[in-house]
């Protein structure tokens, strides 16, 4: 808890470890915590847990089932007045907590590991990578786990209209369900075993 592999530990309130079943056939990696996330202790609390909990209800899974983390564990922001702005983690925080995610990873031992954004994909991935190249497909990992890309919901509240909004949440609820369904195919086939 009182990692300082970086220079975001000074700022932030404390490090957000992820949180969830340490069984779970699915994790869900974002990118680092928010300003409530940094607050409470905990990963996807703020607007975008809201819409990530949702979207599971909808994908027809439930928080309680999966594994949440992001690649970054401390919150990276400025100061703009009293409040403090997300800024985007550089490379050498992805780095620096590349050893959290990858002990989460052995922890958990996920059928699927889902990447939320670019900066998950990247961290995960070790490469650059674009969302719309790598969205919506399942992969190999290492060992039993895949891998699927999608967005962050966060992304779903920056998008300008709301015709925008319902579409891209609409695309990002198939993300989910495709992990879903791949999910029930893996634990079906192991309880046949």
């Amino acid at each position: 808890m009182d990692c300082r592999a970086c220079a975001l530990w000074e700022p932030a309130s404390r490090t957000v470890f992820g949180e969830g079943p340490q069984n779970a056939a699915l994790m869900l990696v974002g990118e680092q915590p928010g300003d409530q996330e940094d607050l409470q202790g905990r990963p996807f609390v703020g607007p975008a847990g809201q819409v990530l909990d949702k979207a599971l209800q909808d994908a027809g899974l439930q928080r309680h089932q999966v594994y949440v983390t992001n690649a970054v564990k401390h919150f990276h922001f400025v100061w703009k007045g009293s409040r403090r702005l997300h800024q985007k983690p550089q490379a050498e925080h992805v780095a620096a907590c590349r050893v959290w995610l990858d002990a989460e990873r052995r922890l958990v031992r996920p059928a699927l590991l889902v990447m939320l954004g670019v900066t998950a994909a990247q961290s995960v991935l070790k490469k650059p990578v674009t969302i719309s190249a790598t969205r919506s497909r399942l992969f190999h990992l290492e060992g039993e786990t895949q891998g699927l890309v999608t967005v962050h919901p966060s992304y779903l509240l920056r998008l300008p209209d709301e015709a925008s909004r319902q579409r891209e949440y609409a695309r990002f609820v198939e993300d989910l369900r495709l992990a879903a369904n791949y999910i029930g195919q893996a634990e079906q086939c192991a309880t046949e075993e």
